[in-house]
């Protein structure tokens, strides 16, 4: 283990510490969210310490620390298995994202100091970091909370009665064949206006009107269908969605 990838990959500017940011947040957003079951059972209470690992291609990994010391990069936090069947599972999630947020941070800031980034550097890789949800906002749903209070009461029944038709692609507010110019951009204002603060229970990705979106029917989260591997084509056939976190809810005795 190379503690990370880092023997492979070292960014050396604030946007390719940015991307590398982003890619192990998505990977480790994944395993708390999309993958929880498969992550849930490789957490096992009876092996030795184990660590999540995010890489900067989007993937997870629950493994052994790294052997060697001091390590290439900073090691997340250690043991997350032993607390697993001690708490409610809810509970365990979020203090695994709370590690997690606080690894991704050393990361970054540990390739910031070893590439010599300045005070207007470290300024603007935190400003980018920050204005991502963090992976508990997106683990605890706090995140989806925020944009909820900062929403108007006619926008909350407008994203009540979007929730119901539960599937969402930016296009389908607007008809394929052309229309005046200016009826479209009213059209785009208001799938902004509605949607620009709504953000994915897997990636934590804000809306795109480009992009088809599926909501869940039992937790009223929004999901990419990219990000659940649902269709256009197949939600169609779709009498009530599950997201992957409600199913494996109900699935686990």
């Amino acid at each position: 283990m190379d503690g990370g990838g880092g023997a492979q990959y070292n960014p050396r500017t604030v946007e390719e510490v940015f991307r590398d940011f982003k890619g192990r947040r998505a990977g480790m957003i994944r395993a708390l969210t999309t993958d929880v079951e498969e992550f849930f059972q490789q957490c096992d209470p009876d092996k030795e310490n184990l660590c999540l690992y995010g890489y900067p291609n989007e993937q997870w990994e629950v493994n052994l620390p790294a052997e060697e010391v001091p390590p290439e990069l900073p090691e997340p936090a250690l043991g997350i298995n032993f607390a697993r069947d001690g708490m409610q599972e809810k509970d365990w999630l979020s203090l695994v994202a709370v590690h997690s947020d606080a690894w991704l941070l050393s990361v970054a800031f540990y390739f910031g100091a070893r590439f010599g980034f300045d005070k207007s550097d470290r300024k603007r890789l935190f400003a980018m970091i920050n204005d991502l949800p963090s992976i508990y906002e997106v683990v605890s749903g706090s995140a989806k909370k925020q944009v909820k209070e900062k929403s108007s009461v006619s926008n909350n029944s407008s994203n009540k009665s979007k929730s119901n038709s539960k599937v969402q692609r930016g296009s389908e507010s607007q008809p394929k064949f052309s229309k005046a110019k200016d009826e479209e951009e009213v059209l785009d204002e208001e799938d902004e206006d509605e949607h620009g603060e709504t953000l994915c229970g897997a990636c934590g990705e804000n809306y795109a009107s480009d992009e088809f979106w599926i909501c869940c029917d039992i937790c009223e989260k929004w999901f990419h269908g990219k990000c659940v591997k649902i269709t256009p084509a197949r939600a169609e056939h779709i009498k009530q969605y599950k997201c992957p976190s409600c199913s494996n809810k109900r699935a686990r005795p």
